[in-house]
């Protein structure tokens, strides 16, 4: 699925929203996540359902994120 909702990020833009502290930041301070703009995010911007779905590059991203590496 490209956008789980339309105001989220596509989802091919996932990689280079992770990589940007101020988006991940910003999803952080909203507590709305990236992708699907659900409520509750954790520190990579991104709710529990759309984190399982990650693979790749998405997921060693949103690993150095939860890990307090960031970027």
């Amino acid at each position: 699925m490209e956008r789980l909702n339309s105001e989220g990020i596509l989802r091919y833009q996932l990689t280079v929203a992770l990589k940007d502290r101020r988006q991940v930041l910003e999803a952080r301070k909203v507590d709305t996540c990236m992708l699907c703009r659900r409520r509750g995010v954790s520190p990579c911007g991104l709710c529990e359902i759309c984190y399982s779905g990650l693979e790749g590059e998405e997921f060693r991203l949103a690993n150095k994120w939860l890990s307090g590496v960031g970027p």
